[in-house]
């Protein structure tokens, strides 16, 4: 296994314990979630993975809004699954964004949008995996109907494990430690 692999792993598992943990304590989520979202916050460590979307200017999409403005124009099944991954992502990263910088989303007037948007894009996920007789529907109808306790389970656990020193940047403290797991492994705390 190489070395980026095994770091995507071990934060997977960081993330896996830290969300059961933070979830288990707030009564949130079964397994299957816990499992989802860990994966997601494992996956959105790189930021690649978190922005993959350019708009026309070939710049990074960090809006919901330019996500969903550029749309694909395929067309049948291919349309379908563009459509799906689309959402799953807008689904992903609102979670991601509402739960672990809930204070800049709220502070930008995002997070009535972003807990709307995201629930919905889930919901869209699971009719769209039933159309195409994907498994997992069930998952994303959990997803949506949750959406706001997920993204509140985040924020717990942001609280707890990730909060930023006073007058630092929020998104510092935690790509920080993120670059730092992966870099250099896990601290023993």
């Amino acid at each position: 296994m190489n070395r980026e692999r095994a770091s995507l792993e071990r934060l997977r598992s960081f993330f896996t314990d830290m969300t059961r943990r933070s979830f288990g304590q707030l009564g949130v989520g079964d397994r299957e979630v816990t499992d989802y979202i860990a994966n997601l916050l494992a996956e959105f460590a790189q930021t690649n993975r978190w922005l993959p979307f350019r708009n026309i200017a070939a710049r990074r999409c960090t809006s919901v809004v330019e996500m969903l403005a550029g749309r694909l124009s395929s067309q049948g099944e291919r349309r379908l699954l563009d459509e799906r991954a689309l959402r799953k992502h807008v689904g992903d990263y609102t979670l991601f964004m509402s739960g672990l910088f809930r204070a800049f989303v709220e502070r930008c007037g995002y997070l009535d949008y972003y807990l709307e948007e995201g629930s919905r894009s889930y919901q869209a996920v699971s009719a769209l995996d039933a159309a195409l007789y994907r498994p997992g529907g069930v998952l994303f109808e959990e997803l949506a109907r949750g959406f706001e306790r997920y993204s509140g389970g985040l924020d717990y656990m942001r609280k707890c494990f990730f909060a930023p020193a006073a007058g630092e940047d929020p998104f510092a403290g935690f790509f920080r430690q993120i670059e730092g797991w992966i870099r250099y492994g896990f601290s023993d705390n």
